[in-house]
């Protein structure tokens, strides 16, 4: 049983929908890719000590997809105030939209500034990996969570949840709540989004397997993680396909703006809607009935995690190699898998009977 309030990323509860969300937010590229990435060139050249002490006053900053997402306020804040654990100081810096570009000025900026660490949520994992490469060659290590950067321009990737797991999650779940029959859409956020992506391409073949014969994927729309576009989005898909039957969302701001179309027009109670969302972001439209199931991990844990990360790389506990293990606070210890990668845990399906549970 998950206590009131709890961790979710800590449950045993099975995937995303038996899951995930997340603006959300993320998962790795190179987790669809063929060939393993080669490893960050800072892992190669130096060696871990994990019994280095942590460094004092390390100086961090979070650059999320957009400023006013707030699912990545809820991360950053979280990985802000985990900093003050081990007497660090961090910020939140960012753009307003999630445009591939958006992120670099800030990416020079910070490394102008003489950050220890720089952790970002990718808009684009290619588009930032330049000026990424340039902070790295000053010393600054690169954390990427909820949304990689290409392997070869982060030292760590902290991921919610397995790529895989989210993906083909989300399509059971909607099978579950649809019967395993009709049309359905996808209502991502923007077209360069690492995660979403990596999501969308494992729900794709998941849709291939038999048991989804009678599924039929008709459109993947993008709202561009804006709340007002996925809106309309969501409207569009409505009206163009009248025989749709569910919509994934896998995108905090693209499942809420979606609920709230829904809840206000003639579709209520006839297309089902799932996706990733935060509890107090979803909350209404459990209560009154426009979705009936949504996942996702717990935001607050995944900033924590991350903050944990970049401060043991900066400490030099661990260089981001596979295997190395290091302590996250009241997360415990943590190892890291291929290609740099260090996963949360499993998500979590929230409903009418455990949503209440939880305040985030």
């Amino acid at each position: 049983m998950i206590p009131l309030r709890s961790t979710v990323a800590s449950t045993g509860a099975a995937a995303l929908l038996a899951l995930s969300l997340a603006a959300c937010g993320g998962t790795t590229k190179s987790s669809v890719t063929s060939a393993p990435a080669p490893a960050p060139s800072s892992s190669q050249a130096a060696k871990a000590d994990p019994d280095a002490p942590m460094k004092q006053g390390i100086k961090l900053a979070f650059l999320p997809k957009q400023i006013n997402n707030p699912y990545e306020t809820i991360v950053d804040n979280a990985g802000i105030e985990a900093a003050k654990e081990y007497q660090g100081e961090a910020k939140e810096v960012g753009p307003s939209d999630a445009s591939a570009s958006s992120q670099i000025s800030y990416i020079n900026t910070l490394t102008q500034q003489g950050h220890d660490a720089i952790l970002i949520a990718a808009n684009d994992a290619n588009a930032v990996c330049g000026p990424l490469q340039q902070a790295r060659a000053k010393g600054i290590k690169i954390v990427a969570y909820d949304s990689d950067a290409s392997p070869q321009c982060r030292d760590l990737f902290i991921n919610q949840a397995s790529s895989e797991e989210v993906g083909r999650s989300q399509v059971k779940l909607l099978s579950q709540l649809i019967g395993g029959k009709g049309e359905i859409a996808i209502l991502s956020a923007t077209a360069n989004a690492t995660n979403q992506n990596t999501w969308i391409t494992f729900m794709k073949d998941e849709l291939t397997k038999p048991e989804y014969k009678d599924m039929k994927l008709v459109k993947v729309a993008y709202g561009d993680d804006d709340d007002q576009k996925s809106f309309t989005q969501t409207q569009g898909l409505l009206q163009a396909y009248p025989d749709l039957k569910g919509i994934i969302s896998p995108t905090t701001v693209g499942v809420s703006a979606a609920a709230r179309y829904i809840s206000g027009s003639k579709y209520k109670g006839k297309v089902v809607l799932t996706g990733l969302g935060t509890p107090n972001q979803m909350r209404q439209f459990v209560k009154d009935g426009t979705v009936a199931k949504f996942a996702l991990w717990n935001p607050k844990d995944l900033g924590y995690l991350a903050s944990y990360a970049a401060a043991a790389l900066v400490s030099g506990q661990i260089t981001g190699a596979e295997g190395e293990t290091f302590k996250a606070g009241k997360l415990g210890e943590r190892t890291i898998g291929k290609n740099g990668e260090i996963i949360l845990g499993p998500p979590f399906t929230f409903d009418a009977a455990t949503i209440d549970q939880f305040d985030f």
